[in-house]
Parts: C-alpha cells; sequence; structure tokens
C-alpha cells in the first residue's frame, strides 16, 4: 500500500462518534467526535467538523478542529482551516489565512502537560521572570 493511499473516508453529509483507531491515512469530510489515534496521517477535509482527543503522526486540515492534539511528526493548517485548541508537534506550517486559536508546544512536552488556562500560563512566566529578576545583578 503506498504511504500516500486513504485507507478509510467519512464523507460529507456523514456523522460519528466514538473512537478511531487506523494505520496509514484517514480523510474526514463529514462531523466526527471523540478520539483518535493513530501512527499515520489523518485528513481533515475543507466542510469537515472535528471535535476531540487527537494522538496521530500527522495531521493535515483544511475544516474546523476543536481539541487536544498531538501529532508526533508535523500539523499541516492549509487556509481554510480553524483550529481552536492545544497543540503539541515538532512541525507547524500554517498557509495564509488558517486560524489557530489555542496553545502550541513545539518541544518534547506532551499536549497533556500544557497548562489548562491563558491564567495558569501568565501566573507561570511572571513566577519565572520574578525570580530571574531577584537573581539577575542586572539593574533596569
Amino acid at each position: 500500500m503506498a504511504k500516500d493511499e486513504i485507507n478509510a473516508f467519512l464523507g460529507a453529509g456523514t456523522s460519528y462518534e466514538g473512537k478511531l483507531h487506523f494505520e496509514g491515512s484517514v480523510r474526514i469530510d463529514g462531523d466526527f467526535e471523540g478520539e483518535v489515534s493513530s501512527e499515520g496521517t489523518l485528513i481533515i477535509g475543507q466542510d469537515a467538523k472535528v471535535k476531540g482527543v487527537i494522538h496521530v503522526g500527522q495531521l493535515v486540515l483544511s475544516g474546523n478542529l476543536r481539541g487536544t492534539i498531538e501529532a508526533r511528526e508535523k500539523v499541516v493548517l492549509h487556509r481554510t482551516a480553524h483550529l481552536v485548541g492545544r497543540v503539541s508537534t515538532p512541525s507547524l506550517v500554517m498557509e495564509e489565512g488558517s486560524v489557530l486559536e489555542g496553545q502550541v508546544s513545539m518541544g518534547t512536552m506532551p499536549a497533556e502537560a500544557l497548562p489548562e488556562t491563558f491564567a495558569e500560563t501568565a501566573a507561570e512566566t511572571a513566577e519565572s521572570i520574578a525570580s530571574t529578576d531577584e537573581q539577575s545583578p542586572v539593574q533596569y
């Protein structure tokens, strides 16, 4: 089977809830809510609406996605993509026009370890800056 070959397809007008496990590549053009796990590639089409927890090798997004995403290789957001949530990936590609609202981690930290809210992130950053200022001999 070719690497780029699509193994399964959830077409426009379909709706699915639950867990999706697959090998290779799967394309969703309908509505999906639940959990997706694979070492392969998840392709979300322009008219698709997906909500859930996504653990894949690669994510290619052209539609709407809300949730927690962990892509071990790469996330690609095409110009029609709208992603709301937390993303953890070593590589993020965004076309002009794509929308990403949320938190992005491009290091080795898994998405589950990211702070829940912006307030937590702001508080952690403020604490870090305060402790650095106390140790710094430089005066501003």
